[in-house]
């Protein structure tokens, strides 16, 4: 799941080089939270955040597999 978000960022942003992706277990809800350069969020988030919601989708879509939620987060 990691290196699908990651692979789709680095497409999305200008330093894809500082595309990193952590994640987080917590009970039953796994968190991924992305990492990009601070001039490349604003592209990640997209107009009114039709590209991060899109990322969230095809995330999700991605898990649907597993028995756990997944929640995908930007980092500051």
């Amino acid at each position: 799941m990691e290196e699908l978000l990651a692979w789709i960022a680095r497409g999305l942003v200008d330093e894809p080089e500082a595309v990193q992706v952590e994640r987080f277990d917590e009970g039953d809800v796994v968190v991924l939270r992305l990492h990009v350069a601070p001039d490349d969020v604003g592209k990640v988030i997209g107009r009114q955040g039709r590209v991060v919601r899109a990322l969230r989708t095809v995330v999700r879509s991605a898990a649907a597999r597993g028995d756990r939620r997944l929640v995908l987060e930007i980092a500051d």
